[in-house]
Formats: C-alpha cells, structure tokens, sequence
C-alpha cells in the first residue's frame, strides 16, 4: 500500500430520534483507491434488515477500518443534564476522526447549518488539514456515509434485539413514530411502574407521556372532590 495514500472516512448514526435504546455512531476507513468496494452501501433507511444486515458484513471485510461508538439510554439521560444531544453526537465524532486522522471526512450533519457544525467538528481536531465536509443526507449522496450509515443501524438493531430478549417484551422500533413504543411507554406509566433502563427519561415523549398521566389524576382529583 501507498503510504500516502489517501484516507475517507464517513460518519453517520443511528438511533438519535429513538427514545428506546442507543445511539449509536459508526465511522467507516477507506482508501480513495478502493472506494468502489463499498459502491452497494446506500442510506441504510431504503434498505430491509436482511440486506443491510448482509452489506454490513461485507462492509466490514472490505473496509479499511470502522469503529463503532454505543451510548446507551442512561449514558445518554445522564449527559443531557449539561449538553444538548447534538453536542453529544459532535464528541463522540471527533474521537473517531482523532482515532483514524484521515485526510477528508464526510459527515451526516444533524443540524441545518452544516458551516457552523463544521465549525464546531473542527475545535479538537487534533490533524489540522483534514477536509471536513458535513451534509445533511449526507448518507444518501455519499457511499462512504451510507456504509457508515449501515453499520451503526445493525449495530444498533443487535442492541435493540438484546433488550427485548434479556426483558422479553417487545416495544417496536424504539421510535415515537411507533405505536407499539407508544402503547408500550403509556403502560408503564399508566400502571406507576419504574422506568426501566433502556428508556431515555429525559426524552420529550417520555416527559409528554408522564404529564398526560399526572393530568389525569388530577382530573380525577377535582372530578372526585366536585361529585
């Protein structure tokens, strides 16, 4: 190998939106001479588990290097006491760039004014002439980042997997978009249980869900003491 060669590495994540389980962050190591290795990676979202699944152990043969970075739901709610969620993404992105120096990097920007997220990747770079391109559906665009995007979804998918089993229930997706999370979040607290774990407490679905359950009672309250 050309030691000179040059190095792409592409970010993405899965699970940001989810209010069950990680958030999980992949970056994936290639060299700009074999970047048609990865030429079936593609936004991980089109595709079904079974293909992904597949793709993803073929991305991890023929890649350069990956690494993969799991926050769980407690690590998270911990976190978000003194950071916003973005801020937690933007670290954990700069220790896999730390971690492989590539020449240009390519990232699936959560917010909007990818500049200024750009901005804020590059404050503890510690390589100071890596390109830095961050885009919004950047995982759809570049191969790079839907490979990136493949592997932190079945990573993230294996982890959902495992606390359905070790608590054998089944909850969905882990997505509020999901009624079966839903319906699973609204037992729990209509029935006083303990959160358990695996849920992000400090999620707007979670808080939303426990004030419907708090209005109730005292609904019942004042419909009570008015009877």
């Amino acid at each position: 190998m050309n030691s000179k060669e040059k190095t792409i590495l592409g970010i993405d994540e899965a699970g940001r939106g989810s209010v069950i389980g990680p958030l999980v962050i992949c970056g994936v190591l290639v060299e700009e001479s074999k970047i048609e290795l990865i030429k079936d990676a593609k936004d991980s979202k089109l595709l079904s588990p079974k293909k992904r699944e597949i793709l993803e152990k073929k991305l991890k043969e023929v890649v350069k290097d990956f690494a993969v970075i799991k926050i769980s739901s407690e690590e998270i709610d911990k976190l978000r006491s003194e950071k916003n969620l973005n801020k937690i993404e933007i670290e954990n992105m700069q220790k896999i760039i730390n971690l492989f120096n590539p020449d240009v990097v390519i990232i699936d920007s959560p917010e909007k004014n990818v500049k200024k997220f750009e901005k804020k990747i590059r404050e503890k770079i510690r390589k100071d002439n890596i390109k830095i391109i961050c885009e919004n559906y950047a995982d759809k665009k570049y191969k790079i980042v839907g490979a990136a995007s493949i592997i932190a979804k079945v990573e993230r998918d294996r982890e959902i997997e495992k606390i359905k089993e070790e608590y054998k229930i089944d909850f969905g997706s882990g997505y509020p978009s999901d009624e079966r999370t839903i319906e699973f979040l609204e037992n729990i607290i209509r029935n006083e249980k303990e959160l358990p774990k695996f849920i992000r407490k400090s999620w707007f679905t979670v808080k939303r869900l426990g004030k419907k359950k708090l209005q109730a009672k005292i609904k019942y309250f004042l419909d009570s003491y008015n009877a």
